[in-house]
């Protein structure tokens, strides 16, 4: 199913935004969520956290990030109910996750999927002189989502704007995350097109406040047409 506003005439495409996880990186969500926070969690073992409360923990803090009203970014929604919890005192450890996210999460790749044809997409994008808005639930430090990036061999340099816990202040599936999207790139909805792999998170909430939204996946596009589409977009 893809859910088709068409981009009014006279109106110009001027950016591409890409959901990441299951869109451009092929994951299980189950696995690599139970798979990384395994490892998190063997990280900060030496250091008193017990693994089965830090879960629940980082889960609660999850939810706050999906629940942020915008009054704060997310970062400050996940580490206010992380110091609710654990106490001010563990707010030190910060720099603990920062270096989990900076290192040992690349390893985190073998819990994802492979896509040799990320490249050819992001360089078709490129070619067209086209922005390039990398739009995943922004849950994670920006060192984590570009080593997620890195796992399907694209980088920070290939996109002109990401989103992460330290600058977004929604997440999927509040259609608000999508605005602030538009309003920091200075855009406006019937100037992009939006790529995702879920109806409820990426093509719903992005279709609501007018952004052309294509699911990609079994009831939606294929991946490889994603080309063909961004240019009978450029075509109109």
């Amino acid at each position: 199913m893809c859910y088709c506003i068409g981009i009014k005439g006279g109106d110009m495409l001027k950016a591409v935004l890409f959901d990441l996880d299951g869109t451009l990186l092929p994951m299980n969500e189950d696995q690599f969520t139970n798979g990384y926070l395994g490892m998190l969690c063997k990280k900060l073992a030496p250091y008193g956290y017990k693994s089965e409360e830090l879960v629940k923990v980082i889960w609660a803090g999850f939810k706050a990030m999906i629940k942020n009203d915008g009054s704060q970014t997310n970062e400050q929604a996940f580490w206010h109910c992380f110091v609710d919890i654990y106490g001010k005192d563990k707010l030190k450890d910060a720099s603990l996750f920062t270096n989990f996210y900076r290192n040992e999460f690349k390893q985190a790749k073998v819990f994802c999927g492979e896509n040799p044809k990320a490249r050819g997409v992001i360089d078709f994008v490129k070619a067209q002189e086209l922005k390039l808005i990398l739009a995943s639930n922004p849950v994670f430090p920006r060192c984590a989502m570009i080593n997620r990036l890195n796992y399907i061999n694209l980088n920070e340099e290939d996109f002109d704007y990401i989103t992460s816990y330290e600058t977004s202040h929604y997440s999927k599936p509040n259609p608000k995350f999508y605005q602030e999207i538009l309003d920091q790139n200075h855009l406006i909805a019937d100037e992009v097109i939006f790529f995702g792999n879920s109806e409820t998170e990426d093509i719903a909430p992005a279709t609501e406040i007018g952004i052309k939204s294509f699911l990609v996946g079994d009831k939606g596009i294929k991946f490889e047409e994603i080309n063909e589409v961004i240019q009978t977009m450029l075509e109109k």
